[in-house]
């Protein structure tokens, strides 16, 4: 179960899931929660965990003109994990949405968004979260303290995850 968190608002937390996706979405950001439907094991291959979620991720993937789909498992013992976490920390923006549905593990995903209402908040998604980060936003994402991350990846185009990083240093202030 996700956990919003209004970190410039004394890191209210809010973890009703109807709550949760009004919040979310209400700033752009798709936020659900899908079901499996089989019953998976830590073992299965990618293409059993795709074919598990096929009924949400297929039409999410038509509507949107979505390419490929991809499962990422990062885990404590994943060679380089240090240097894997360290890419993700610094705020950076996307040519394409950044979408993501955890399978497994938990990731904190950092949101900083700009103009009148400047708000920094993070979502700390889990099993059964969908999110969809539109191209453009900036952000920040965490593994830590678990290490533990399997994922639907979902891709617009071949090239996959590409980060433009802003500089800004912003997230240092929330790390």
């Amino acid at each position: 179960m996700a956990i919003l968190t209004l970190l410039d608002q004394n890191k209210k937390q809010i973890t009703n899931p109807s709550e949760i996706k009004k919040y979310m979405n209400d700033r752009g950001i798709i936020f659900e929660q899908w079901q499996a439907a089989m019953p998976l094991q830590d073992t299965d291959t990618q293409e059993t965990i795709l074919k598990a979620y096929e009924h949400e991720l297929k039409p999410y993937m038509e509507a949107n003109n979505y390419l490929s789909a991809d499962v990422i498992n990062v885990h404590k013992d994943t060679p380089n994990i240090e240097a894997i976490r360290a890419k993700f920390l610094s705020e950076h923006v996307h040519a394409e949405d950044e979408v993501r549905f955890f399978v497994d593990g938990e990731g904190n995903f950092f949101f900083h968004i700009e103009g009148e209402n400047e708000e920094v908040f993070s979502l700390l998604c889990q099993k059964g979260d969908f999110i969809s980060v539109p191209k453009g936003y900036k952000h920040w994402f965490d593994l830590a303290p678990k290490y533990h991350v399997k994922a639907i990846r979902v891709f617009q185009t071949q090239e996959g995850w590409v980060a433009n990083y802003t500089n800004s240093k912003t997230e240092q202030r929330y790390l």
